[in-house]
């Protein structure tokens, strides 16, 4: 359907809201009428020239073999779909025979819903068009409605028809559904002042996957494809990617059977697709409805081909229990085995921030991939996405863990950077990621990255956020850059601005980096002192709260029950200062006996303050040794975690103090081999990784500074010890490299592979541009006071 009937649709589609509906349903409710009926009436013109041939299989059924039961096959055969009708209405039969009694109408009505097949029941279910008929018989609307939707001058089949003027009304295609239904959401949710959501995805858009996914494979299509989209929405990535199988006039013309599966969450999509699946004659039990995350509907599948265009930028946290229970991942999908920088095989964690779930969808369907041994082709996806999923995550976190698995298993194939503006609702750059597990020789370990952002040509006309669009050249132009595989160079216009497509083939590390953490040694002075000590009155993890409390009640604290009472009041306070507690944090708080073990470790620093004296200290290793005398001495036992709390309550960092002496430690000179040849570095060299040599042959640590503590991504590429002796060390002669803390991590950055730097103007150029602007603005002026621009010039 071309953007005019497209538009014209819409526009008439939305007249009867507005004529009908206006006085019945707030605006924002349009949508519960009107979305239902355009299905309903699809479904009904389409059963319309064989209702004759289902009511006489009716009447055969029932008269001549006595059943109880209807048989759906005959049914279906006679109806020439796999749905039917067995009621003697159809819309226009129910508008033509209707009275001014409401009540007739709406029961004739009911008898047509409920004589439809249990497919078309489910989607009648999912839109409650019930409930919405019987609302508009009590408002008195119902007929005008009806007399609406079957006007002949508009065409909701799949068919060409001329409307009574004799004029071509295009057929409406399941594509085409879908932009009517986004187009209306649009519409119905801007009256409403809501955000639309979904991101339907453009024609041209899914015309360029579809070459993208099948041409590279053209002469190798098994006999029998499957076809998978995980967010299916109206389902037209699936029926598009069906048609440019099966077209015979096209590139494919598979001769192999093609079966559509999808799952969409959102009822009023899945009614729309599953009601388009079964006019294709698909089967339309294979579109689910439900969340993809939180239900693996199709686990025991593998599909040949998916597609899809997930929702980017949407919170899965309503999924958020059925993947993980705490920090632990509980389903499969969500789970992929890594080596960490030793070798060391592991399960991780696959899941991205609760805020953004799309690449959830890519996993669920790199796990539905089938393996080549059972497929010579593989599987082959393709997903749109944002740019989040290239970079966002650190190296070890979901994301980055997401990246990696797919890049080290070499599945990533090729992404697209698409135009800005190329999509409805969203404005925002999106990219397309090709994924194979069968990928031919030349692309074995390597990723292509193609930037098609600047190929499109401007619509006359936007469409919601949409103001460009892929014209069939660019699609050409597209699918042979990424058929070629070969590096293209950005072209520059007549004024040096970049244009056209440009290519970069990488080897699959480029993207890889190691996380590594550089420490520095931590250098202490030390000073007993009773303001120092008081903080130790507060667990370091709630001393806001219990500084309010102390604050407030001073040594009632520690009276046994009395903190229990104020649970409440401290509760009030915290959501005041949007300080979250958890149940155990809660409990803590009110807990005397905590109060009283923190009241009690201020007595033990004022024992050793008056031990030791208040001397300052530039020595923290001496300081820390004559504490630990005099724990002993005194016979005082502490925990690990409550002295090092009075050692740093009485400490702070200090450039010219000594350095902190973590261990102390003995190798004999085989036991120094095998450490240097783990760390990959000479035994000299040992200091580089936090082993420093001392005089007597001991070798020393030194504690790590947390407020100095830094990291370095270093590419897979490089070596991490070249990497700090040429880039580090140099700047920073104290720092030594943590590889124990080293992870691995992956993300892709289009803007450093295909920024163009332009050189700025130059100053002579600038002052011209400057100098001509304000002769014109000196002539502006002249124009607007009625005097001479030399008059103006001599005023001045």
């Amino acid at each position: 359907m071309n953007h005019a009937a497209h538009n014209k649709l819409i526009s008439f589609i939305w007249s009867i809201a507005d004529d009908c509906l206006r006085d019945v349903y707030v605006r924002g409710k349009y949508r519960d009428v009107i979305l239902p009926m355009v299905v309903l009436r699809r479904l009904d013109t389409l059963l319309e020239p064989t209702k004759a041939a289902v009511l006489e299989e009716v009447r055969f059924q029932r008269e001549e073999m006595k059943a109880t039961e209807l048989d759906d096959a005959p049914l279906t055969a006679a109806s020439g779909y796999v749905f039917y009708n067995t009621s003697k209405w159809t819309l226009k039969q129910l508008y033509a025979t209707a009275t001014n009694n409401q009540q007739i109408l709406l029961a004739n009505v009911e008898e047509y819903l409920g004589g439809f097949s249990e497919n078309v029941k489910e989607i009648i279910a999912r839109f409650k068009l019930l409930e919405q008929m019987r609302h508009m018989a009590n408002k008195q609307v119902l007929l005008d409605v009806l007399e609406k939707f079957i006007s002949p001058y508009i065409n909701l089949t799949p068919h060409d028809a001329e409307d009574p003027d004799g004029n071509l009304m295009p057929g409406l295609s399941n594509l085409g559904m879908g932009y009517v239904f986004e187009e209306l959401i649009r519409k119905f949710n801007e009256e409403n002042n809501e955000e639309a959501g979904e991101h339907f995805t453009p024609r041209e858009v899914i015309h360029l996957m579809t070459h993208l996914i099948f041409d590279p494979i053209s002469g190798q299509l098994p006999p029998v494809m499957t076809i998978y989209d995980p967010a299916c929405g109206s389902g037209g990535m699936l029926t598009e990617a069906q048609n440019y199988i099966k077209d015979p006039e096209g590139p494919i013309a598979a001769k192999g059977d093609v079966y559509l599966y999808g799952k969409e969450i959102n009822d009023e999509t899945y009614a729309i697709c599953k009601s388009d699946m079964m006019i294709k004659g698909n089967n339309p039990e294979n579109i689910r409805v439900g969340s993809t995350l939180a239900t693996d509907e199709f686990s025991g599948h593998r599909f040949d081909f998916m597609l899809s265009n997930p929702p980017y930028g949407k919170s899965w946290k309503s999924d958020l229990k059925h993947i993980k229970d705490g920090n632990d991942v509980i389903d499969p999908r969500f789970q992929v085995e890594l080596t960490d920088y030793w070798g060391k095989t592991e399960t991780v964690d696959a899941t991205p921030r609760s805020s953004d779930g799309q690449l959830l969808f890519l996993m669920e369907m790199v796990g539905k991939m089938k393996p080549i041994a059972s497929s010579a082709i593989g599987s082959r996806i393709a997903s749109v996405h944002n740019g989040s999923s290239l970079f966002t995550g650190d190296a070890g976190s979901g994301e980055s863990n997401i990246r990696r698995y797919i890049i080290e298993n070499d599945m990533l194939d090729t992404i697209i950077q698409l135009p800005n503006n190329l999509f409805y609702n969203t404005g925002i750059t999106t990219y397309i990621w090709l994924l194979t597990n069968a990928k031919p020789e030349a692309r074995r370990g390597k990723v292509q990255l193609i930037d098609a952002s600047l190929m499109f040509r401007k619509l006359r006309k936007n469409l919601g956020d949409k103001n460009c669009e892929f014209a069939p050249e660019h699609i050409d132009q597209i699918t042979a850059a990424y058929l070629a595989f070969q590096p293209v160079e950005r072209q520059l216009d007549a004024n040096g601005d970049p244009t056209g497509i440009a290519v970069q083939i990488f080897d699959n590390t480029d993207f890889g980096y190691h996380k590594v953490t550089i420490e520095r040694p931590d250098r202490r002075r030390a000073q007993f002192s009773a303001e120092r000590l008081e903080p130790l009155r507060f667990d370091k993890s709630l001393r806001e709260p219990m500084e309010h409390l102390w604050a407030e009640h001073g040594e009632r604290v520690y009276e046994p029950g009395f903190l229990k009472t104020q649970a409440k009041a401290i509760q009030t306070w915290c959501e005041e200062q949007e300080i979250a507690l958890n149940a155990k944090q809660r409990a803590k708080l009110t807990d005397t006996a905590l109060w009283t073990r923190q009241r009690d470790l201020i007595g033990v620093g004022h024992q050793l303050m008056q031990a030791i004296g208040t001397e300052e200290t530039a020595d923290f290793n001496a300081f820390r040794d004559r504490v630990a005398k005099v724990l002993k001495a005194r016979r005082i036992k502490l925990s690990a975690t409550e002295k090092n709390a009075i050692l740093n309550a009485v400490s702070w960092y200090a450039d010219d103090a000594e350095k902190v002496v973590g261990k102390t430690l003995t190798f004999t000179r085989s036991e120094l081999e095998d450490v240097a040849a783990r760390l990959g570095c000479h035994i000299d060299e040992l200091g580089d990784f936090g082993l420093y040599a001392q005089p007597d042959g001991s070798w020393l640590t030194y504690e790590p500074s947390t407020d100095l503590r830094d990291s370095e991504a270093v590419p897979l590429k490089d070596s991490i010890h070249r990497y700090f002796k040429a880039e580090v060390k140099p700047h920073v002669p104290e720092a030594w490299i943590n590889l124990d803390t080293v992870r691995i991590g992956y993300e892709i950055s289009f803007n450093k592979y295909f920024y163009r730097h332009k050189p700025l103007r130059s100053l002579e150029e600038v002052t011209r541009d400057i100098l001509a602007l304000e002769r014109r603005a000196d002539g502006l002026i002249a124009d607007i006071l009625g005097v001479k621009p030399a008059d103006l010039s001599e005023a001045v």
